[in-house]
């Protein structure tokens, strides 16, 4: 079992596109146990390849007990909304009010190539969008807006280390 650790806010990683999957691997089934053995830490629902440094388009979940991953994930089919409090492993300690569709479909690939469909409500389909992001270079924070924005912007100045500090 080998639980990686979780880059932070402020690792270019994170805000950096992930690359698409193309060798479905040894190397591949490797990230992606790595990636579900990470996810299944209690408290976690969903970790990204570049949450743990590696700028590939694969990521695992952990919700209501079911564990599984994507590769190469594309999102379709929103429908309604929901808003309900967000956060983040590469965020530790900060929760805001963020708003993701009702439902999605996720399609993509499973760690041997083969193609992969996930219908995900509620708390999966959440998971599914924020984990997406991830693979995009985007961090749930940039999805908000107004007041919760500047609320979140003023907190990860608090928490976030200057460089002078570093």
């Amino acid at each position: 079992m080998t639980v990686r650790p979780i880059r932070i806010f402020g690792d270019p990683v994170l805000r950096t596109e992930a690359d698409p999957v193309t060798a479905f691997d040894a190397e591949l089934r490797q990230l992606v146990a790595d990636l579900e053995d990470t996810v299944r830490v209690p408290g976690r629902a969903g970790v990204a390849a570049p949450q743990i440094g590696v700028s590939l388009r694969v990521f695992s979940y952990n919700v209501d007990g079911q564990v599984g991953h994507l590769v190469n994930p594309v999102l379709a089919g929103f429908e309604g909304e929901q808003t309900d409090d967000e956060g983040c492993l590469s965020l530790p300690g900060l929760g805001f009010p963020t708003t993701r569709a009702m439902s999605v479909t996720a399609r993509g690939f499973d760690q041997y190539g083969e193609p992969l469909v996930i219908a995900g409500t509620g708390f999966l389909a959440r998971a599914l969008q924020h984990e997406t992001d991830h693979l995009a270079g985007t961090l749930y924070i940039d999805t908000l807006k107004g007041d919760a924005r500047r609320q979140a912007l003023r907190e990860l100045r608090r928490v976030s280390p200057s460089p002078q500090r570093r």
